[in-house]
């Protein structure tokens, strides 16, 4: 085959910066292209799909295993631009359609001229556009009005030949309206990440709807009344809605501690449901926080707030303080259970395994690589080069959960790293030649080191996983997180095989995890989803039904319903009715765990009614970045009127946060280096002590933006569906239980000595 194909020369015409890196072969007539890296012959496609063969994007082609990095970051930035001049054009076109295809008083409607809206500072040029002039798009001879001014384009010319240059002027404009708000921004003392708010560019839009006639903003006292007015009203809408839901799901009061900058300590009650996520009230409890007393009259006030029916669970920290308070929630409210905040839980275990000495050995060895890329601006570029856009520092929600993810981002970058490191643009590169510049190439080419991290993330992963489940604000945790507990277990035990090793890490989770070991609503959400229930065999079921009848012994206190109940549930085991059903058993899969049961579980009325209540629930706090949010302000204000209004701004910011945060806007990519995350990834970024000298070279303005590109880590992956089915371990389950025992005689015993 390869005999019969005939060079063909890439002539001058050709201008695609992928003819650079193709031959061109003709087979009789027909035209292919071959890959100069790995030899890939294509058929068909042109020089697009080659593109995309060398860009490794998704497309009609294969990714080239051989390319070299800043070879398919061309082409990338070729293909994006592509699509970008694609999508502008298009928009741009339909602008073009629309705007002569309506109105009566169009003086070019129903004619054979196509009229171009353009910017004022744009002037037709003659060769632009064949046909083309300048005119009066409504002239005052027919149909009155203002005129605007356009390009007349003759039907059948080349419109889209205009569009180019209306879009390079546009770009400019933009220009301006970008700087005018970056002013305002850095003026005000905006915080810069306010751009992500669902409102930002909805105002934008507004105010360019008013066309060029201008608008005059709010005054001061316009936002501080009747702006504060319609947005209070507005947003007590939102929470209504909410609380018609508690009736049917159930709720959880969630009480979070945050700390103003003179350290005061605010207990900040929201409340959660399915439906959605509220902000109720903050106390100043700076007084009351080693009070018991206090703190439960505090939560007392607010359970009967929210209604005592309704209320399943109050989540609070892990802390000796609320352990005590939560015994005597138990007591006071029997139909309501105290729970520990999961994400706190688990971010306790990832911090004591980050301090076991060899972990904290190569999480230190690691930082010092990535201190060195992103304290010198040359190397973060070419890091990013390397890498196509992706950061190896990823900030998480805590410290901890920085660590660990960044250094599993590593592993997913390491020949990306390699390869930079053994670069010539490396090697010649004056800030390699620094101590730290070769320690970062020691660690970086040391086998052991990658090694060292590849176990640490094969043991933190699904804990990192586990994390995010507990954590999630839309789609309630409760029926996962006691599956997700013993995944990492079991992750853990297949990593290290032998007990004496993995009981180091399972001795951790025990001890952390203790407060919420066999926690009856974690065990009863573990079985009343049909996904975990139908895959586990054997008697794993009989260690775990006892808590779900404490469940129904506490959320239901009516006796006669609870009877139901239990006679109900063979229904479920046995898989009966419709339970049973083929479409019953997809849906294990393919539906939310409360969902299946409001769909399939009519014969069994009380137990549907008591499973989705559980279902519905979360595991963790979930608050919001409370910066700008001005609790202390509403407590040290002395006049009745503004406390008022200061404690509405307070209510309308804070569940506002809430709204955006529970139906998880798409944030742009957070860059590393930016102060704003500088509580979690500081020790990744910043180096110990500043050197005034290497100040001055660092120059900010050279350095690249972070792309967020992370096509190349592979497709994403749901945390839900990466637990699986089927849990036979009965180390697992039985070690669960022993801890569960130890729990309860424990408490026993504490009882006895109060006695």
């Amino acid at each position: 085959m390869a005999s019969e194909l005939e060079p063909v020369p890439v002539n001058s015409q050709k201008h695609d910066p992928a003819w650079k890196h193709c031959h061109m072969y003709k087979i009789g007539d027909k035209v292919q292209l071959k890959c100069i890296y790995c030899g890939k012959m294509f058929k068909g496609g042109g020089i697009h799909r080659i593109k995309e063969h060398l860009a490794g994007q998704k497309g009609n082609a294969s990714s080239c295993l051989r390319v070299q990095p800043d070879v398919r970051l061309l082409m990338q930035e070729s293909l994006n631009g592509v699509v970008v001049k694609k999508r502008k054009k298009q928009k741009l076109a339909e602008e073009i359609t629309n705007f002569n295809s309506g109105g009566e008083g169009d003086s070019f409607a129903n004619t054979d001229v196509l009229m171009l809206p353009v910017p004022e500072s744009v002037e037709p040029s003659s060769s632009l556009l064949v046909n083309q002039e300048e005119e009066s798009v409504v002239s005052n001879k027919r149909g009155g009005g203002r005129r605007k001014k356009g390009f007349r384009v003759r039907k059948g010319s080349n419109a889209l030949a205009l569009v180019d240059s209306v879009y390079d002027d546009s770009k400019k404009v933009n220009h301006q309206v970008s700087l005018a708000i970056g002013r305002f921004f850095l003026d005000a003392g905006v915080p810069l990440d306010a751009v992500n708010s669902v409102h930002f560019q909805p105002m934008i839009d507004a105010i360019a709807s008013q066309g060029s006639s201008g608008v005059v903003g709010p005054s001061y006292h316009d936002l501080r009344s009747w702006i504060l007015k319609s947005t209070v009203q507005e947003v007590r809408t939102d929470v209504d809605q909410c609380m018609g839901s508690w009736g049917k799901s159930g709720c959880s009061v969630l009480a979070d501690e945050c700390t103003s900058e003179n350290g005061k300590t605010f207990l900040n009650f929201s409340v959660y449901c399915p439906e959605g996520l509220m902000f109720l009230k903050s106390f100043d409890a700076t007084n009351i926080m080693d009070s018991t007393e206090a703190l439960f009259t505090l939560f007392k006030e607010v359970v009967e707030e929210v209604g005592v029916r309704n209320v399943l669970q109050i989540v609070t920290k892990n802390e000796r303080r609320y352990v005590e308070l939560g015994k005597q929630i138990a007591d006071s409210f029997p139909t309501i259970f105290w729970t520990p905040c999961a994400t706190h839980c688990v971010d306790l275990i990832l911090e004591d395994f980050r301090e076991l000495e060899w972990i904290s050995t190569i999480l230190e060895q690691a930082r010092s690589i990535s201190r060195f890329i992103y304290n010198h601006n040359f190397v973060l570029n070419m890091m990013r080069r390397y890498t196509f856009g992706v950061d190896i520092v990823v900030v998480g929600p805590t410290r901890a959960s920085t660590d660990f993810c960044t250094l599993k981002r590593m592993v997913s970058v390491k020949h990306n790293l390699q390869s930079m490191v053994t670069s010539e643009e490396w090697m010649e590169c004056s800030y390699v030649k620094k101590e730290e510049g070769y320690t970062t190439l020691d660690y970086i080419s040391n086998p052991s080191f990658w090694s060292m991290c590849t176990v640490i993330t094969h043991l933190t992963d699904p804990l990192l996983r586990l994390l995010r489940i507990v954590g999630e604000k839309k789609r309630p945790a409760m029926g996962y997180v006691y599956a997700g507990v013993y995944r990492a277990k079991e992750a853990i035990k297949k990593e290290l095989v032998e007990k004496k090793d993995y009981m180091v890490y399972w001795n951790i989770i025990d001890r952390r995890w203790e407060q919420l070991n066999r926690h009856p609503l974690h065990t009863a959400g573990f079985y009343l989803n049909p996904k975990f229930f139908y895959s586990t065999e054997g008697d794993i079921h009989l260690q775990i039904r006892s808590s779900v009848y404490d469940c129904i012994e506490r959320l239901v206190p009516d006796t006669t319903i609870q009877d139901k109940i239990v006679k109900e549930t063979t229904l479920y085991r046995e898989a009966a009715g419709d339970f049973g059903r083929k479409i019953a058993i997809r849906g294990r899969d393919t539906l939310f765990p409360a969902e299946w049961w409001s769909t399939y579980g009519g014969a069994c009325p009380n137990l549907v009614r008591l499973a989705i209540r559980i279902l519905s629930q979360t595991c963790s706090l979930v608050g919001c970045k409370t910066n700008k949010i001005h609790f202390q302000q509403i407590h040290e204000t002395k006049n009745y009127v503004e406390h008022q209004r200061l404690s509405d701004i307070v209510f309308v910011q804070y569940n506002m946060r809430l709204k955006q945060m529970f139906y998880n806007k798409e944030q742009e990519t957070p860059d590393p280096i930016s102060y704003d995350n500088i509580n979690f990834a500081e020790s990744w970024v910043t180096e110990k002590e500043i050197h005034a000298d290497e100040i001055g070279r660092s120059d900010w303005m050279t350095v690249d933006p972070p792309l967020g590109n992370v096509m190349i880590l592979g497709p994403e992956v749901d945390d839900i569906e990466t637990l699986g089915e089927g849990f036979d371990d009965h180390e697992i389950f039985d070690r669960l239980k022993d801890i569960g025992d130890e729990i309860v005689e424990n408490d026993v015993q504490e009882v006895g000595k109060l006695c």
